[in-house]
């Protein structure tokens, strides 16, 4: 498969950001993509900073001008593309969604995630209820995606639930980076942390997995922080944790990646995880805490 990732910089101007998303998915398509990964929100600036009732306008409901475009550009380019919006569910209700169309421009399926944070300058459970629709891979014509969201990278659960469920690859729209008042060594721990935990999701699971993150620096609204710089590093990893693609921190990036999904078979039978699951002594894993 051809994996294409677009790590892009965010503005305050919507139509701008999709204008410049659309070239980008055009181009790749052009030298052969198949499908296409696009970072967290990835219309507007990471608007979690704050808490602020009035941002909930940038919600979109279905059949919006964002959903007609990428359908739109999904039909044009037959490539499938990952997309990643607030969602408007009703009023006063709101997901962050993972929405992938397939080559025809249909809505193959979406994803809403699951784990939502709240910590400084990433206030999502103001914004985001948590996804209802479990953790199931979507299925397309290039095959079934294991589709979640930033937050959702930390947990193995999440990962192991997509693989055991039929997922292929792995892939998690993100953003997620530093705030300037961490030490250089604090910030160089949360990245690697970062990278690590996936390529272990990777390894476990005998799976490819796609990490795409948003970069550049936006500013704290409400001026509480610094802001975050948001630190890019978008990878794609083999089904062994071995690194087949790395984005630099500091830039805009395109790619395409050859990613061999067949390889994953054959991990799988040198490192058989999945048959060596003791599945009768993990009851403990649906509590909270083991007292």
């Amino acid at each position: 498969m051809k994996v294409a990732i677009i790590q892009q910089h965010n503005s305050a101007d919507s139509a701008d950001n999709r204008n410049r998303l659309a070239r980008k998915i055009r181009h790749l398509a052009a030298e052969g993509a198949q499908l296409v990964v696009n970072q967290e929100l990835h219309d507007n600036l990471y608007f979690c900073q704050t808490e602020n009732v009035d941002l909930c306008d940038l919600a979109e409901a279905p059949g919006s001008d964002a959903a007609r475009l990428y359908s739109q550009l999904a039909r044009e380019c037959g490539v499938v593309i990952v997309t990643s919006i607030f969602e408007r569910r009703a009023p006063g209700l709101y997901h962050n969604t993972a929405i992938v169309y397939d080559t025809d421009g249909t809505e193959a399926g979406r994803y809403r995630k699951m784990h939502i944070p709240d910590d400084p300058a990433y206030y999502e459970k103001f914004y985001f209820t948590p996804g209802d629709l479990g953790f199931e891979p979507i299925p397309t014509s290039i095959g079934k995606l294991g589709v979640l969201v930033c937050w959702d990278q930390w947990y193995p659960e999440a990962a192991r639930l997509m693989a055991l469920r039929g997922a292929e690859i792995l892939i998690y729209p993100t953003a997620i980076g530093w705030e300037s008042s961490d030490s250089s060594d604090e910030q160089q721990r949360q990245r690697e942390a970062w990278i690590t935990v996936q390529r272990g999701h990777a390894v476990a699971n005998g799976l490819p997995l796609v990490a795409v993150n948003r970069v550049g620096h936006e500013p704290d609204p409400s001026g509480a922080t610094n802001g975050i710089r948001f630190w890019g590093s978008s990878f794609v990893a083999g089904p062994q944790g071995e690194f087949i693609f790395q984005a630099p921190t500091d830039a805009e990036c395109e790619a395409i990646i050859d990613v061999d999904l067949r390889r994953s078979e054959q991990v799988r039978r040198w490192w058989p995880f999945l048959r060596d699951r003791r599945i009768d002594a993990y009851g403990g894993l649906t509590r909270r805490f083991l007292d």
